[in-house]
C-alpha cells in the first residue's frame, strides 16, 4: 500500500465524540488534515474539543438515538463542511446487570444508542457516502463495535448483543455497498480507557469494571484512534473491513 491517501481534505463526522475513542479520533483526523463535525450529547464538551482541535472542526449537539434530530444534524454538519465522505459512528453506552433485576431502562439506552444510532447516523449520511465514491474518493463508514461482538461476559449479555449486532451489520452494509466502492468497516476494541460503563445503574457491575481495568491496563483512546485514522487513510481499492484492537495482554 505504498500509495495511501492522506486523510487531508477528507470531510469527516464522528459520533460520541464528547469524549475517550471518539474525541481522540477527531483530534487525529484533524491532525492528519480532515475537517470533522463533532457529534455528541454534551454540547459544552464539543464546544471544549472544538476550541482544542481549531477551526477544521464544527460542533453539533445530537442524541444519536433520535432519528430526526440525527437528519438535522446532518444536515448541519453538511451546510458548514460540505459533502461528507468518511464516517465514524462511535457513539455507545456499556450498562451491565444480572439479567433477571435489570432496569430495562439500560435496554432501551444500549439499543437505542448502540444499534439504532448507528442505523440512523449510517442512513443520514450515506448518499454523501456514495456520492463520493462515484466521484472517484474514498467514502468510509466506520461502525465502532465491540469484542463483545464475538465474546461473552456475565452480566453484559443485552450489551453484547447489541455488539453482535454491530458486526453482522457491517456484514450486510458492506455486502450492499462495496460493490458501490463505499467501504463499510467494523472496528471492535477490547479494554480502551474511556468514560464507557461510567453510567451503569447496578454498583456491584461498576465496581467489576473498576476491578477488571486494573487486572487489564486498558489501552489510550488514542490507539483506537489511530487505527481508524490508518484504515481510512488506506487506498481506496483497500478495505480493512474488521478490525480487533485489543491490549496484548488481553489476548
Amino acid at each position: 500500500m505504498t500509495d495511501n491517501n492522506t486523510l487531508s481534505g477528507r470531510v469527516a463526522v464522528v459520533t460520541g465524540a464528547t469524549s475517550g475513542i471518539g474525541a481522540a479520533t477527531a483530534r487525529r483526523l484533524v491532525a492528519a488534515g480532515a475537517s470533522v463535525a463533532l457529534l455528541g450529547r454534551r454540547e459544552d464538551r464539543l464546544k471544549g474539543l472544538t476550541t482544542e482541535i481549531g477551526p477544521a472542526a464544527v460542533p453539533v449537539a445530537v442524541d444519536v438515538a433520535d432519528q430526526e434530530a440525527v437528519y438535522a444534524a446532518a444536515a448541519t454538519a453538511r451546510s458548514a463542511l460540505g459533502r461528507v465522505d468518511l464516517v465514524v459512528a462511535n457513539a455507545g453506552v456499556m450498562l451491565a446487570a444480572p439479567f433477571e433485576s435489570a432496569q430495562t431502562v439500560e435496554w432501551d439506552q444500549m439499543i437505542g444508542t448502540n444499534l439504532n444510532g448507528l442505523l440512523y447516523t449510517a442512513r443520514a449520511f450515506v448518499d454523501d457516502l456514495l456520492a463520493a465514491a462515484a466521484d472517484g474518493r474514498a467514502a468510509d463508514l466506520v461502525l465502532v463495535g465491540s469484542i463483545g461482538g464475538h465474546q461473552v461476559f456475565p452480566n453484559y449479555a443485552v450489551y453484547t448483543a447489541t455488539k453482535a449486532a454491530v458486526a453482522h451489520l457491517t456484514r450486510g452494509l458492506r455486502m450492499d455497498f462495496g460493490p458501490r466502492g463505499v467501504r463499510v468497516k467494523n472496528v471492535e476494541p477490547g479494554f480502551v480507557g474511556t468514560e464507557l460503563g461510567a453510567g451503569m445503574l447496578d454498583a456491584g457491575q461498576r465496581e467489576a469494571l473498576a476491578g477488571m481495568r486494573q487486572a487489564v491496563t486498558p489501552l489510550p483512546p488514542e490507539d483506537i484512534a489511530d487505527a481508524i485514522a490508518y484504515a481510512t487513510g488506506a487506498p481506496a481499492r483497500v478495505n480493512v473491513a474488521e478490525l480487533i484492537v485489543v491490549p496484548t495482554v488481553q489476548g
